[in-house]
């Protein structure tokens, strides 16, 4: 699967960062996940501190996926509204989706600060604002519904907007103790503590296929240099290319666009160096980074064809550029890295836990959507969790088909 070209700037904020080997033999384990890349590690970490026997295999080397060009903004809000997804699934359900994303952001804060690896990670405030006129109202009852269930905000009027920005909106949320990370190294830092607790972790190992033994009830996966290994379960947490192994109705796929500039020099315009983003559809979203660059991103188109996408990459560079101009038109930038990239999101708003008849004491782990890190976070706990316990209620919420839950 073509997920992505351009140039990448998380990689290179690591160069020295850790390899591990190819698998050169058979292997039997409890657990195999198959996938190096964030979501593949963060199943790692929770799974690290068991007595289970867990593997890792990774078919290129680690976070050289999807995972190099996440933009990493670390919030609860994602793209569909929770008082829209409230008249799919129910108040009940949504606010306990909420409360376990809050709790997602705290438990990678709390990961950072255990790991050897520094993964920058650093609170911010969101503004998310109204895009036109016609949003503040419903601006306005998102607001409400996150303020009724303890979430950390401010709603900004025109006036308190310009009284912070250089640049103007209707209304905005502004958010609190939102947060910000370097994916690449995240992810990195995860498998270096996920090693120093026994996992075993191979690089430039691909799955080749794969099949159940009911009399030893274990899945045999084999690999493109001829090994087999045997696993009690496998989670599938390949990203993206999940889809080419088990292909999920509610998942669907565009193409987004992203910059990295330039280290800037003066960001005091930036009020409180606030993650920003909007209600527009497409939207465009906004950080920084620790050394002072500034992620711009967005601008999705429809087309699935990576030629097609790859095409458009050189203008949509020129307008992030100039959509960040209109906002901070004091802040000087010049683009260093861009891409191109495919983007995944589910039908409903809500990620991905797939447990499909056809593989038997498997987990696909999809954390599709604008919310990718968090949701991998929340989607890897639970899915360890019910491995280690043999149950775990709150994974029904997550499964491909969701329960609705009476208000």
């Amino acid at each position: 699967m073509n997920l992505q070209s351009g140039t990448y700037y998380w990689p290179t904020t690591f160069p020295d960062a850790p390899t591990y080997p190819a698998l050169e033999e058979d292997l039997s384990c409890d657990v195999l996940i198959i996938g190096g890349g964030s979501s593949g590690a963060q199943c790692a970490y929770y799974l690290s501190n068991t007595n289970l026997d867990v593997a890792v295999i990774e078919k290129s080397t680690i976070g050289s996926g999807s995972t190099s060009s996440n933009t990493a903004l670390l919030q609860y809000s994602g793209e569909k509204m929770f008082t829209d997804m409230i008249n799919t699934f129910g108040e009940g359900y949504i606010k306990r989706h909420l409360q376990l994303l809050k709790e997602a952001i705290n438990e990678i804060e709390t990961t950072s600060k255990k790991v050897r690896i520094n993964c920058e990670f650093n609170r911010r405030d969101t503004l998310y604002s109204a895009s036109c006129v016609e949003d503040v109202e419903r601006l306005k009852k998102e607001y409400d519904f996150l303020k009724q269930n303890n979430c950390e905000l401010t709603f900004l009027t025109k006036e308190d907007i310009e009284a912070k920005y250089p640049f103007s909106r209707d209304a905005a949320i502004y958010s609190y103790n939102d947060a910000e990370i370097n994916p690449f190294r995240y992810t990195h830092s995860l498998l270096d503590y996920a090693t120093s607790k026994g996992i075993r972790i191979f690089e430039h190992t691909e799955m080749n296929g794969r099949h159940y033994d009911k009399e030893q009830e274990k899945m045999i996966v084999s690999t493109k240099k001829g090994h087999s290994i045997k696993a009690r379960y496998i989670i599938y947490a390949a990203g993206y290319e999940g889809i080419e192994i088990k292909k999920e109705k509610k998942a669907s796929f565009v193409s987004t666009y992203t910059l990295t500039t330039h280290p800037v020099k003066d960001l005091s315009e930036w009020y409180n160096r606030t993650l920003i983003w909007e209600t527009a559809r497409p939207y465009i979203f906004m950080r920084t980074t620790k050394d002072n660059r500034i992620i711009i991103g967005g601008l999705d188109d429809n087309t699935s064809y990576p030629e097609d996408r790859d095409s458009k990459l050189i203008h949509k560079k020129k307008k992030l550029i100039e959509e960040f101009n209109k906002m901070f038109p004091t802040i000087q930038v010049k683009p260093e890295y861009y891409l191109a990239a495919f983007y995944g999101g589910t039908s409903d708003g809500i990620p991905i836990i797939g447990k499909y008849e056809e593989f038997p004491n498997s987990y696909f782990l999809f954390a599709f959507g604008d919310n990718g890190t968090v949701y991998s976070q929340l989607l890897s706990k639970l899915i360890a969790k019910e491995i280690v316990e043999g149950n775990c209620p709150d994974i029904d919420l997550y499964l491909q088909e969701r329960p609705l839950i009476n208000n």
